[in-house]
């Protein structure tokens, strides 16, 4: 299975000296069992795995994982997702919000 994924550095702007992250941009078809078995492959503090809205006031669902469990919610996870949803262009340019739907 041939899955993509973008690697950041979150809370700096040098390479190698943030928090990394795992981005999955489209985790469509992945059960709760992938997720947690890539984010224990990946083995960063956590992993992210971005899905279609599931409410009409949200955006995008994201499911945040860390090796051993998921996360309702997580700072540093949801902040590079946002980054990493913006250079891949599924956040507008200029866009003033984007909601994501966190529970588990």
């Amino acid at each position: 299975m041939a899955l993509s994924f973008l690697h950041y550095d979150v809370f700096t702007d040098e390479p190698l000296t943030g928090n990394q992250l795992a981005v999955f941009l489209d985790g469509r078809g992945l059960t709760r069992e992938r997720m947690q078995a890539l984010a224990c492959e990946m083995n960063f503090s956590e992993s992210t795995f971005v899905l279609p809205a599931e409410t009409p006031e949200t955006d995008a669902r994201l499911r945040i994982f860390t090796p051993g469990a998921e996360l309702p919610m997580a700072g540093h996870p949801t902040i590079g997702s946002t980054f990493a949803l913006a250079d891949a262009g599924v956040i507008r340019p200029g866009a003033s919000r984007c909601v994501f739907g966190l529970e588990t």
